[in-house]
């Protein structure tokens, strides 16, 4: 998505600077607040409005299947992994009677 397309379809590209300086991009867009919005300098309460309906409409335009879906022909990966593992039990004599007279 271009985030500066999609700022000047608005008419509001005079953000578009600030957008880029901030790295917003597609992936970062669906979760601005209006807080971050006046951090980004949309001072104006009716631009942060117009931008954050926008947003709320990309949102309702979002493709049902996911975006980062596997090709068919990828391999599935492989559903176990074996690891060494180490375990170490020691047995004290008198380990029972010094449990219970000392805290846990």
């Amino acid at each position: 998505m271009d985030i500066a397309a999609w700022l000047h379809g608005l008419g509001l590209q005079q953000y578009e600077q600030s957008f880029r300086a901030n790295e917003i991009d597609a992936k970062v867009l669906p979760r601005l607040t209006a807080e971050d919005l006046k951090d980004l300098g949309v001072s104006l309460v009716g631009h942060r409005r117009r931008l954050l309906d926008a947003i709320a409409a990309l949102g309702a335009e979002a493709p049902a299947v996911p975006v980062s879906m596997a090709a068919p022909d990828t391999p599935a990966p492989a559903e176990a992994e074996r690891r060494q593992l180490t375990v170490m039990f020691c047995d004290l004599i008198g380990s029972t009677g010094l449990s219970s007279r000392l805290d846990p």
